[in-house]
């Protein structure tokens, strides 16, 4: 096959709780890429191993737990080296049979939560020098983080609900002092969440003592830290889609999903049907006034500002409509399916949002690429003529 475009490693899977989302994820990205475009699949197992080959390339290869055993499934690492620009396949290759190397255009990650979205992957890719789609480190690493969002969300003037966090450290030493906290400054029903996960997974709703023990004992069991908040009453959920970077942003229509009052779980989230977020049941666009609407368009524009997002994110949103209140709940940088459904009310095709992440992905290395991070002195040549004594030390 003739090389005609970039190659796109599509990175996928996962060592998170989340893998299977990023699965789904993975080969929506992968059947929207641009027909110019080489595909490059890379899975990374729930042990945390990483893989390529065509057979990736197919869904229904995923169902069972062969697939990394057939031939044309080969172990593969991305190179922290800015030399090599891409995978090395078959990296332990014994003496008899080489190594390969990958060169990789654009990155396109998938991954979602723990060890994809967390800014950890990101920070390869900028130690690789290949240029990446979504959020680079900081934003990444920030979003996943709910306590520090809410920090930097309240800095911006962007409202937030209340919250209690602790550390599972304090829980397992004194429950007791934590629930007085918690019931001391908020009351039922509440909202128990890790403080680094996504999908609703270690989420929970307590409306008595009991349920409210048993869902900390559960979020300790997926973050070393948690966070309790406020149900927030007589509201829904409103969710919108931010596409671009700096100044340059798209916003999507506005979506409500349905089912929300008895809080969504992971299988609402994404096993309704067979293609995964596309076919949850929601209204698009949401049943709002068109002012509200405007409003927290705007109020997604400014979140993802303020984190110094760039790519794609989705910002959902706990709404009143009658008072026209809201508050901003999460930003996921790497959102299930990319959110191409809410973008296909904008008119926008999947093949087009794809597109469109690339060349943002080039636009932002090209603007790296700016920076100066070669800089010569003699410091090294001083410091060696005055031996290691006559170096100055800090502290």
């Amino acid at each position: 096959m003739s090389r005609q475009g970039p190659t796109v490693a599509v990175i996928f899977g996962g060592r998170s709780v989340e893998h299977d989302v990023s699965i789904i994820t993975g080969q929506q990205i992968l059947a929207a890429l641009p027909s110019d475009c080489r595909a490059l699949p890379v899975y990374i197992t729930r042990e945390g191993s990483w893989y390529t080959g065509e057979p990736l390339l197919a869904l229904e290869n995923f169902q069972g737990e062969e697939l990394t055993r057939r031939d044309d499934v080969l172990p593969c690492m991305l190179s922290p080296d800015a030399r090599h620009h891409g995978l090395i396949v078959n990296p332990l290759a014994p003496r008899w049979r080489k190594s390969e190397l990958r060169r990789i255009d654009i990155a396109f990650p998938a991954l979602h939560g723990t060890h994809g979205e967390d800014g950890t992957l990101q920070g390869l890719l900028e130690l690789a020098d290949i240029p990446y789609v979504g959020c680079g480190t900081l934003a990444s690493a920030l979003c996943n983080d709910k306590a520090l969002t809410k920090t930097v969300l309240r800095a911006a003037g962007i409202p937030v609900l209340d919250e209690l966090g602790f550390s599972r450290e304090r829980w397992l030493d004194a429950p007791d002092a934590v629930l007085d906290a918690i019931l001391t400054e908020f009351d039922f029903p509440l909202f128990i969440k890790p403080a680094t996960l996504g999908s609703s997974i270690g989420i929970g709703r307590a409306e008595s003592l009991d349920m409210l023990r048993a869902s900390i004992d559960i979020a300790a069991n997926f973050d070393r830290r948690i966070l309790v908040e406020p149900a927030f009453q007589d509201g829904i959920e409103i969710n919108c889609s931010v596409l671009g970077q700096g100044q340059d942003l798209q916003v999507s229509p506005l979506e409500q999903p349905l089912g929300w009052d008895d809080f969504l779980s992971y299988e609402d989230k994404y096993l309704r049907g067979s293609e995964g977020m596309k076919s949850a049941e929601r209204l698009i666009p949401a049943p709002i006034s068109t002012e509200l609407a405007s409003d927290i368009q705007t109020a997604s524009r400014r979140a993802f500002q303020a984190v110094d997002g760039r790519g794609i994110a989705r910002v959902d949103f706990l709404v009143n409509p009658e008072q026209r209140r809201f508050y901003l709940n999460e930003i996921n940088t790497m959102p299930g399916s990319l959110a191409m459904y809410l973008w296909a009310e904008a008119q926008l095709s999947r093949e087009e949002l794809v597109a469109q992440l690339l060349e943002l992905a080039r636009s932002a290395h090209i603007e790296k690429r700016r920076n100066i991070t070669d800089y010569r002195s003699n410091l090294v040549a001083i410091a060696s003529q005055r031996g290691s004594k006559g170096i100055k030390r800090k502290g």
